[in-house]
């Protein structure tokens, strides 16, 4: 299914299809692409990055069961996905940074589930409202760099075009605040899928898109080496199902365009 242009309805319209596609990203990672030791869970975050977020959480504090209490098949060690060296994700764009070494030694505070389980990767799909504001902005950019800052894997999708505040799109926003950045989004494609590996030495694997186009899988990444490739297209078709058919109609091209 092509990406639909939704600056074509209102952002209640995007919210309801948001939500359907955050449950609908869940249900087919959890259907067998992460590892047996990972779990993913649709959250309400207060902040930045939300309402509605894909959080990625390890088992690996109790080893000998699965989020479903199982005794896994696979390694429990870490072991699973795609390991970077042996298969790169399939982007035109990447881009890595490495930080300061000192910063990453200072103390934190890290909110936990009280499972003791952690959160180890986040997916968002952008929002009309994280561009709503020059606050909501830069509230969202904080937030993800936050995120990476702290070893949280980031995958990013944004399917609204630049607008006054982010010229060079979401990417380019979040990047900036890591590294000199001058990337430039191609012209004719508007749309940004960003994945982000939080290591301490920062990687940023950018895929550019537009409406009309399907979704590419894009990699979400679960250690700084290793990753899982995310079936977009599928989970998005499926979610679109979900939109009420007078909007889907609206969302439609027509025939003659």
């Amino acid at each position: 299914m092509p990406i639909h242009d939704w600056t074509r309805v209102d952002a209640g319209i995007f919210h309801h299809f948001h939500q359907a596609w955050i449950l609908a990203v869940s249900r087919t990672l959890n259907a067998g692409v992460l590892p047996p030791e990972y779990y993913a869970l649709a959250e309400q975050i207060a902040g930045g990055l939300g309402p509605d977020v894909l959080t990625l959480e390890s088992v690996r504090a109790d080893p000998g069961r699965t989020a479903s209490g199982e005794t896994p098949t696979g390694d429990a060690g870490g072991e699973g996905g795609i390991a970077l060296a042996t298969a790169p994700p399939q982007v035109r764009f990447t881009a890595m940074a490495e930080t300061e070494a000192y910063a990453h030694k200072r103390s934190r505070i890290a909110i936990r589930h009280t499972s003791g389980d952690h959160v180890v990767a986040m997916l968002e799909i952008v929002s009309p409202g994280n561009k709503a504001s020059r606050h909501a902005l830069r509230s969202f950019v904080e937030k993800a760099v936050e995120l990476l800052d702290a070893g949280i894997h980031l995958l990013v999708v944004d399917l609204f075009p630049p607008g006054p505040r982010d010229p060079q799109g979401i990417h380019r926003a979040i990047w900036s605040e890591i590294a000199e950045d001058d990337f430039q989004l191609p012209a004719d494609q508007p749309l940004t899928l960003v994945a982000y590996s939080a290591g301490e030495l920062k990687r940023a694997f950018i895929e550019p898109t537009a409406a009309g186009n399907p979704l590419p899988d894009m990699p979400l990444f679960l250690e700084p080496d290793r990753y899982v490739p995310v079936p977009l297209e599928e989970s998005y078709t499926a979610a679109f199902d979900a939109v009420p058919r007078r909007w889907q109609a609206e969302l439609e091209p027509s025939p003659t365009g």
